[in-house]
């Protein structure tokens, strides 16, 4: 009798296939939601309307077919269920689809948990502009052990002459975590020295106040001429101050003088050099003529996903990430009109970036090194 032999090539494997991406996407939209609010992703086990905080039915949660089937609508409190669930389930079905075409069914496991993580960073970095450090390290320790047994993720541009040994992988992936990793974080200490500060002078004194939070959810805000800066845009370090030359300075509404206002994450300092713990303090309000911002260039999860990225792809997808990710953000910069000292988030850029690598990017990065080699 002949041995069974599973034909991975077929097209039956396809509905399989789409139906665990979009599967793992209605599990990735639990996780985008409760994680950044610290939230457990396994208690409660069953998903709930964020509103009306009630059970949703299994047959209320049928990945893709539920969202439509309600309208976009929660089946209790009927209020409206945002577009991106339904988008994230989607896209993650249709990455795995071709990710299962483009590349062997071997590298499946390692690819369909690659993707799910791009797909969960994406969108938290998107809405809240931080990166989870669980969801980056438990990919590159995945990434780490499985290229003992396979690594041609990590030779798509062409395996290694060597016979192949399961170091030799591990070798790769771990090379390719340390050039990804320490190659951003010195973007990130460079950008500190070189972006560190921004000052702004106005014309004349501008209001400024600082806006407390309405809910858990939401940050407190620093208003000043018609923008809002989240607090933790603001204080990466206990070190970060923002400085404010100040007209006139109300604190719970009283006048508390004029001159320099120095505020950091957690207390105040008067122009009289009195100390006021923020927690303490209702309201905070005045006029300033000038203002010296503090500002990161890049977060430290970026270089912790840059990492990831090189365990997963190696060393030649971290070195085309790096730039495609700079065109990706500078176009959307510039569709966006997005000003000079505004957010925006790079973590979506670099997922974006190394998704391009991995369905043909690495044939681009092929042919302009054998253009620029000379061969």
């Amino acid at each position: 009798m002949d041995a069974l032999v599973l034909d991975f090539s077929s097209p039956w494997w396809y509905a399989p296939v789409v139906a665990l991406g979009a599967c793992v996407g209605s599990f990735l939209n639990v996780v985008i939601y409760r994680l950044p609010l610290g939230l457990s992703v396994n208690q409660p086990k069953r998903s709930f309307c964020p509103l009306c905080r009630k059970d949703i039915a299994w047959w209320h949660n049928i990945p893709l077919v539920s969202w439509l089937l309600l309208r976009g609508r929660c089946a209790s409190c009927h209020v409206p269920i945002p577009f991106r669930y339904w988008l994230v389930e989607m896209l993650t079905a249709l990455l795995f689809a071709a990710s299962w075409y483009q590349h062997s069914a071997m590298a499946a496991p390692a690819l369909f948990l690659f993707i799910a993580l791009l797909v969960a960073i994406t969108f938290i970095d998107a809405e809240h502009q931080i990166i989870p450090l669980v969801l980056t390290t438990i990919g590159s320790v995945v990434a780490l052990l499985f290229s003992c047994f396979h690594s041609d993720l990590l030779h798509l541009i062409g395996l290694p002459n060597e016979p192949a040994l399961w170091w030799h992988g591990l070798r790769d992936s771990a090379l390719g975590w340390v050039l990804g990793f320490f190659g951003l974080w010195s973007v990130v200490l460079l950008g500190k020295l070189a972006f560190g500060k921004k000052v702004i002078a106005f014309t004349e004194a501008t209001k400024w106040e600082v806006v407390d939070a309405v809910n858990d959810d939401e940050p407190i805000l620093f208003r000043c001429d018609g923008d809002d800066i989240p607090w933790q845009d603001l204080f990466y370090r206990k070190s970060d101050r923002l400085i404010l030359e100040c007209t006139e300075i109300f604190v719970d509404h009283k006048s508390a003088g004029s001159g320099t206002l120095q505020i950091r994450a957690e207390e105040i300092t008067l122009p009289d050099g009195k100390t006021l713990a923020l927690e303490k303090i209702k309201t905070l309000s005045g006029s300033t003529t000038r203002a010296t911002i503090p500002r990161e260039a890049m977060g430290m999860g970026d270089p912790h996903l840059l990492g990831m990225i090189g365990a997963f792809l190696g060393g030649p997808a971290v070195l085309f990430t790096v730039c495609a990710s700079a065109f990706y953000a500078l176009g959307a910069a510039l569709l966006g009109r997005i000003g000079f000292g505004k957010p925006l988030p790079f973590g979506p850029f670099l997922a974006l970036a190394a998704l391009t690598w991995l369905f043909g990017g690495w044939r681009l990065w092929l042919l302009y090194s054998q253009w620029a080699l000379g061969y």
